[in-house]
């Protein structure tokens, strides 16, 4: 009658039923059928159990305090819900835990907690097994990168961790041709993965790469130096200008020696009317 699990694990895994009782349930005695001593999600120290002691009418708990049982809904013949409270007055209750009757088993129902807690664990398992079985049809190679291999090979390799009965398609007089072909078009695939050239990701990322930095960070151009050669041409031109000047000065100092008739140079005489400014200026 009673599950071999105790109430101290978890009550959400646990029912209760008595066979003798099944065929006979209606809303008058369900309360009888839910207060056997047998039931574990009966609290022998309710007030439904005051009452029944003391012989009394069931109306009588609305004026005291504790725990007790009430039954909340019914759909006959087969669903009747219990709601264990707490009363603190004859207007205020507080709702406690509900349990659901159906074809005469009892169950406890689970809270909003629990109920949210087993639809994420097992969302979260089928995304896992998703996300798993995603992860076996990617396929890496250095010259092609990474592709979804939904081969044959993959296709097989699922039938053969699900064992399923024969398959229409196996069986019959081509079942032999088929299987023979298989490891012929998987050595042909390795092949041509084997001999495939490198790929245009392969080949022009790097130059895309460095394209998009050298946009990016444009490379500062050097500042010039003077360099030995420019120096020596500085050097070169300047020598050839103070040359000239000199050959200048020697042109000026010769139009200016007068020659004698005896074949002596001699300084040529200022001209009166040329005499400099600062004389006259004495003479003032």
């Amino acid at each position: 009658m009673l599950n071999d699990s105790k109430l101290t694990d978890n009550p959400l895994s646990i029912s209760w039923h008595d066979s003798a009782w099944i065929p006979v349930l209606n809303p008058h005695n369900v309360m009888d059928y839910f207060s056997e001593r047998s039931n574990p999600f009966y609290d022998r120290t309710c007030s439904n159990e005051v009452v029944k002691m003391q012989r009394v009418s069931p109306e009588q708990m609305v004026n005291m305090q504790g725990t007790e049982y009430c039954l909340l809904h019914v759909q006959e013949p087969i669903l009747y819900v219990i709601r264990k409270q707490h009363r603190h007055s004859p207007t205020q209750v507080t709702p406690l835990t509900d349990y659901y009757i159906i074809a005469g088993i009892v169950y406890q129902a689970p809270d909003l907690g629990s109920v949210l807690n087993s639809r994420i664990l097992t969302t979260v398992n089928h995304l896992q097994s998703a996300f798993d079985e995603a992860k076996s049809y990617a396929k890496y190679h250095p010259s092609r990168g990474y592709w979804w291999d939904f081969g044959p090979g993959q296709v097989q390799k699922k039938k053969s961790k699900t064992p399923a009965g024969p398959s229409t398609e196996e069986s019959g007089p081509n079942a032999g041709k088929k299987a023979k072909k298989r490891p012929a078009l998987r050595k042909e695939t390795e092949r041509k993965a084997k001999e495939e050239p490198s790929s245009i990701f392969q080949r022009r990322r790097v130059d895309m790469i460095l394209d998009l930095i050298t946009r990016k960070f444009p490379p500062k151009l050097p500042t010039t130096v003077p360099t030995a050669s420019a120096a020596t041409a500085t050097n070169v031109a300047d020598k050839e200008t103070s040359n000239e000047i000199k050959l200048e000065k020697d042109v000026i100092k010769t139009e200016n020696t007068v020659t004698t008739a005896s074949g002596v140079k001699r300084e040529a005489t200022p001209n009166k009317n040329t005499q400099p400014d600062a004389k006259r200026l004495k003479t003032n």
